[in-house]
């Protein structure tokens, strides 16, 4: 067998058996038994409780959120990356969807959401089962299967987020089986710790533990966990061939100013849909949403403009994703005004991060997941404690509402999702680099993501040019483009 054969088909079977037969086993044996004589257990959906408003925003709100991996996280991302690696980007998070589709339904959806214990949920509704037009505990307004297939868009785009730091040189085999592993080891318990019945920092359950950590849409599940990660990644893989001597400038900031926009629209689904209903609530977060990512766009295309003498499309769009990340966790209980404020120390803060101190340390997180999603969403965490008013969300009382403690449970969920996604993560990538290996060859990386991992180009310049003026097109477009690879 050819040994480029190897490391896929490997992975494969790890997929399958890991995430697949092994759960199917487990659920076999955790299932109950139906009393003999007794026909198929049925579930009797009780639909009456159930609003067509809420069930509309919801698969509104979760068609947003899957528009914000693809196109739009695909489009920002793959902009950023050098030509010959714009394919290979795109298919990261397009395979993310598909991926974690069939895992979350396997048994992923369950490990978050079945209350179980504080730290992971059970087997309750693996292979989903109980999960269908019957009401849902966690939205009692819509039905079971929409609460799921709206928290399903979360966990595609969480692992679609880490992709940005190791772009340009991960295998695609180490890339789809690192990001199984990270769903299940990290994404699933942080989830069901956050936001599952009984999770261990759940704040808005009766019977979770008293460490009450607000996070309305998933500053600590989502963006620190994939921000950290992120961070981990880059470390352990290793500088891209060049980095620091060569120019690696985005070879499209067009295709990631779409996909940023993509986005900012598709962002008040994740964070307004958070609210599980049609309802004031919601307009509260969609408000927020809108007023954080505007200041903080401001806010770090002000902070470069200082610093560098120009203000940068780049900047200007990579300020409005920090300020989407950093509203994440307050959306849902601050007052309009915090929301300028927390967008716009986000939008500096995470200017600083993603320059001065990624140049300080001398990492490659390539396309800066580290300096975005895991300094703006330590941010967002944090500031949530600050800002938080009862007025906004009943019950919710931050710092300047006099809850000074709430800081303080605030930080425990930052320091424990820190913990859980920078230790998880070294673990699985060694686990990963010794079933298949984690990086490309350096000829592969040389040659480019696009060709050596999916034996295509994005673009086709050189063949068309070719065609119509009858050859040295190859040569006229590379030296344009100043391509050094």
């Amino acid at each position: 067998m050819n040994r480029k054969h190897v490391a896929p088909l490997r992975a494969l079977a790890l997929l399958v058996f890991l995430f697949w037969i092994a759960p199917a086993a487990a659920y076999a044996a955790d299932a109950p038994q139906p009393l003999a004589g007794a026909g198929p257990v049925k579930i009797d959906p009780d639909t009456r409780n159930v609003n067509s408003g809420d069930v509309a925003w919801m698969l509104t709100s979760s068609a947003l959120v899957l528009m914000m991996t693809g196109p739009g996280l695909a489009l920002f991302y793959s902009g950023l990356v050098r030509r010959k690696n714009v394919l290979a980007t795109m298919m990261q998070s397009f395979i993310l969807m598909c991926i974690v589709t069939i895992l979350w339904a396997i048994v992923g959806y369950s490990l978050a959401f079945d209350h179980h214990n504080p730290f992971i949920g059970g087997l309750r509704f693996a292979f989903m089962r109980e999960v269908g037009a019957n009401p849902s505990e966690y939205g009692p307004g819509i039905p079971h299967a929409t609460w799921m297939v709206y928290q399903l868009m979360f966990a595609i785009i969480t692992p679609g987020l880490i992709c940005g730091a190791y772009a340009e040189r991960m295998k695609f085999s180490a890339m789809m089986l690192f990001s199984a592993l990270w769903l299940f080891c990290i994404y699933c318990p942080l989830a069901h710790m956050v936001w599952g019945k009984g999770g261990l920092l759940n704040w808005a359950l009766p019977d979770s533990p008293n460490i009450a950590a607000f996070d309305f849409a998933g500053g600590t599940v989502v963006h620190i966990s994939s921000g950290v990660s992120a961070l981990i990644c880059a470390l352990v893989l290793g500088k891209r061939m060049g980095y620091g001597t060569t120019a690696m400038p985005p070879h499209s900031v067009v295709l990631s100013v779409i996909g940023a926009c993509l986005l900012w629209v598709g962002w008040f689904g994740f964070n307004a849909g958070s609210a599980v209903a049609a309802n004031a609530l919601a307009s509260s977060a969609f408000v927020n949403t809108h007023f954080a990512t505007a200041a903080a766009a401001l806010g770090w295309m002000f902070a470069e403009w200082l610093k560098s003498g120009k203000p940068t499309v780049l900047g200007a769009i990579s300020g409005a994703v920090a300020g989407l990340v950093a509203i994440t966790p307050a959306s849902g209980f601050v007052a309009p005004m915090s929301a300028l404020a927390i967008g716009a120390i986000a939008g500096v803060v995470c200017f600083f991060a993603a320059t001065s101190l990624k140049s300080a340390l001398g990492y490659d997180d390539s396309l800066d997941a580290f300096g975005v999603h895991g300094v703006g969403g330590t941010v967002g965490a944090i500031l949530t404690g600050v800002f938080a008013v009862s007025v906004i969300n009943s019950g919710c009382k931050g710092l300047v509402d006099g809850n000074p403690h709430q800081v303080l449970n605030q930080l425990i969920a930052v320091l424990v999702s820190w913990t859980m996604a920078a230790v998880g993560t070294f673990i699985l990538l060694k686990i990963v680099d010794a079933l298949v290996g984690l990086r490309v060859s350096e000829s592969d990386e040389f040659e480019g993501l696009d060709l050596s991992q999916h034996g295509e180009s994005g673009y086709n310049i050189e063949d068309a040019f070719s065609a119509t003026y009858g050859g040295g097109g190859a040569t006229l477009v590379n030296g344009g483009h100043g391509e050094s690879h």
